[in-house]
């Protein structure tokens, strides 16, 4: 088992999200052609895990992101750092949502 987020894309919509258990955990939101928009996690505060963070992405991105992968773990900061340091590895630079993010995440040299 390697540290990507691998999980497969499913729709990005109301009914998706509803039917996942709001629990906590992390995701990847991207467009059509698979570009991730997004690297978000679920946590604590969220009033119905991950139904709530997700419902919030759908009001951020509006009609760009059409799906979706998550990961169900209590350990999500750490493993929202994980898929960040990932993004930032394969890509230079994170989502538009996390660019805020950028000083704190460390360096992965991913293999």
């Amino acid at each position: 088992m390697g540290i990507r987020l691998d999980k497969p894309w499913q729709r990005f919509d109301d009914i998706a999200i509803d039917a996942l258990p709001a629990q906590l955990g992390v995701y990847h939101v991207a467009d059509s052609d698979g570009t991730v928009l997004s690297v978000g996690y679920a946590g604590a505060r969220e009033p119905f895990g991950m139904q709530s963070a997700l419902q919030r992405e759908i009001e951020q991105l509006g009609g760009v992101a059409t799906q979706f992968r998550c990961e169900f773990t209590s350990n999500y900061r750490s493993r929202w750092d994980e898929l960040l340091m990932l993004h930032l590895a394969d890509h230079g630079e994170l989502p538009e949502p996390q660019r805020d993010q950028a000083q704190r995440v460390g360096r992965l040299s991913p293999a």
